[in-house]
């Protein structure tokens, strides 16, 4: 019996991001795979979730920036605190935030149609470097999210951000065009 699976992410742009690359991946493995934004709900009620789904026997995904931690496990353990029904094994830490995972899926060809740097790893961008690398000829930087997800290669995004690769390694998760995990 196929269940559904929940990706609970932080804001509007996880909610691209994961919507456009990686709920494709997971269609095939749940009855049905929902993106839920949970930053602005309240806490109480994102326990209360978390509680339902595990009784429902579904499956869920939460996903959170490392912001300013220290490590992964210094993001869980902030995370423990704010939901007592989280469980660790579903926490995915985007290190450091999720432009990083955009922009790492952009390969060497992709960086040079954007006109953007080649960055070989994207660990450390955070939000405010990502947007000093959009070029002016976007009118915004949602134009150029959409752009980049254009040119989305999972087995780049791999290569150059080790948060990804952990998220995509224990997922299971294959380049649907390339059919392979390296």
């Amino acid at each position: 019996m196929k269940k559904h699976l929940f990706i609970m992410v932080e804001g509007e742009d996880d909610v691209r991001f994961f919507g456009r690359i990686i709920k494709p991946l997971f269609v095939s493995r749940y009855d049905s795979v929902e993106i839920i934004p949970y930053a602005s709900i309240k806490r109480t009620k994102v326990n209360n979730f978390l509680k339902s789904v595990r009784l429902m026997k579904n499956d869920y995904i939460f996903v959170a920036d490392i912001d300013t931690e220290r490590s992964v496990r210094d993001k869980k353990q902030i995370l423990y605190y704010h939901f007592s029904n989280i469980e660790g094994s579903s926490i995915i830490v985007v290190i450091k935030e999720i432009e990083s995972w955009y922009y790492a899926g952009l390969s060497r060809e992709s960086a040079l149609n954007l006109e953007v740097p080649d960055l070989s790893l994207t660990d450390e961008l955070t939000k405010e470097g990502f947007n000093r690398l959009i070029p002016h000829k976007y009118d915004s930087r949602i134009d150029f999210m959409f752009e980049i997800l254009k040119y989305f290669s999972l087995d780049s995004a791999r290569m150059k951000n080790h948060s990804f690769r952990f998220f995509a390694d224990r997922y299971y998760l294959a380049d649907p065009i390339h059919g392979h995990r390296d």
